[in-house]
């Protein structure tokens, strides 16, 4: 039993709401799979190499999802390390 009944919400907080952020982040990243440019089309369909059993590379632009969820993560980091600073909790 916690002495503080409020860590407990803390902590399902700190696990449950970035998990739902990345959830709403890579379903939206679903819907625009990369930034649009005027090449993205021809980079998405010209191959670059085919490889033995019918393997083949392309350029394609980095995908939308895997930028914000990057960001996010680093952003989160920081914050994170920025808050348990301010607040005076030892690791």
């Amino acid at each position: 039993m916690r002495f503080f009944q409020l860590l407990n919400f803390q902590h399902v907080v700190l696990y449950l709401f970035p998990s739902l952020v990345f959830l709403v982040i890579f379903w939206a990243g679903l819907g625009y799979l990369h930034f649009r440019t005027r090449d993205s089309e021809e980079r998405a369909e010209k191959l670059y190499a085919t490889y033995a059993e019918g393997l083949s590379t392309r350029n394609a632009p980095f995908p939308l999802a895997l930028i914000l969820i990057i960001l996010g993560v680093i952003i989160w980091a920081f914050l994170y390390i920025l808050m348990v600073g301010l607040l005076g909790v030892k690791i």
